[in-house]
This record gives structure tokens, C-alpha cells and sequence, in this order.
């Protein structure tokens, strides 16, 4: 069977969804052995210049979500980004996925040539065909994200491997 863009997207990426649910059970229990609030990961960065483990998650999810929606020109949910906890974030994964997981392949499959657009701050917005939307920004930016959260919750003792990444 041949890759489509349905295929190239949506398995990957709830594949990915659903190792972070794991990451975050597996921080959750790091937090409660070592007798610490699992709310200290919220703010974790690698750099001081770039986001904190919360928007990595809440973005993570964003991609996921717009990949789909643009690909299947169908509308989705929106989310207000007011997550504070370990539970508001494993439920914003979860109504992510749910979202992903109702697009139908049919509309998504074939949108190759669909015309994409994806607004910017303080310039034109970036127009792409579906093909290079899902290959060179919406792929990236999910697993760019994704690796952040993994990469944040091993810099912080978390016990993880690339296994959990890879939810094998």
C-alpha cells in the first residue's frame, strides 16, 4: 500500500499522543517518590529563551490538532492554553487525540495540493500545498515539540527511555 498523507500524519502523531500521556505518568511518579509537586516540571526549560515544558505540551497538541484540521479542511477544537496541572494537560492530550482520531482518513487523504495557510505575527501569513504543510512544518514542529517534553522530563531525573519515545 502506498504512503498517503492520512498515513505520512495522523498514525505518528497519536502514536507520539500517547507516549506523552506515558511521560507524564512516568513524571507523575517521579514527583510523588521524591515527595515534590508535579507542578515544578510546568516551567522546566532548557534554555532561558525558550518555552516552558507546558506550551511544549499545549503546542505538541496545537500541531496535532491543525495538521488535521488544514489536511481535512474540517474545524476543531480550540483550547484555551489555561493548563496548570499534570491532569489538565494529560486531558488536553486526550481531547487531542480524541479530535485527531475523528477526522476521517477519507479527508485527509488526497490533500496533497490543498491550499494551506497558517497566519504570522507581524508578517504574511506562510501559504504551502498540503504535501509540503505536512513534510516541512507541521511534522517537524509536532516531533520538535514532543522531543522538548520528553527532553525536559529527562533533564529533570525522569526515568526515561527512548523506548518511551518511541512507545515501543
Amino acid at each position: 500500500m502506498a504512503i498517503t498523507m492520512y498515513s505520512a500524519s495522523v498514525p505518528g502523531m497519536l502514536k507520539t499522543l500517547g507516549s506523552m500521556l506515558v511521560w507524564l505518568d512516568k513524571a507523575q511518579a517521579h514527583a510523588d517518590a521524591r515527595k515534590f509537586d508535579s507542578k515544578n516540571y510546568l516551567q522546566l526549560r532548557l534554555a532561558p529563551d525558550m518555552l516552558p515544558f507546558v506550551k511544549q505540551v499545549q503546542i505538541a497538541c496545537d500541531t496535532a490538532k491543525g495538521c488535521a484540521r488544514r489536511l481535512a479542511a474540517v474545524e476543531a477544537p480550540v483550547h484555551d492554553d489555561s493548563e496548570h496541572s499534570f491532569d489538565e494537560l494529560r486531558r488536553r492530550i486526550r481531547e487531542t487525540i480524541a479530535f485527531v482520531e475523528s477526522v476521517p482518513a477519507e479527508r485527509i487523504v488526497g490533500s496533497e495540493e490543498r491550499a494551506i495557510e497558517i497566519p504570522a505575527r507581524n508578517r504574511e501569513p506562510r501559504k504551502f500545498n498540503g504535501e509540503s504543510y505536512l513534510r516541512h512544518f507541521a511534522l517537524p514542529n509536532f516531533y520538535f515539540h514532543a522531543t522538548t517534553t520528553y527532553a525536559l522530563l529527562r533533564h529533570a531525573g525522569v526515568e526515561l527511555s527512548k523506548t518511551d519515545f518511541l512507545g515501543v
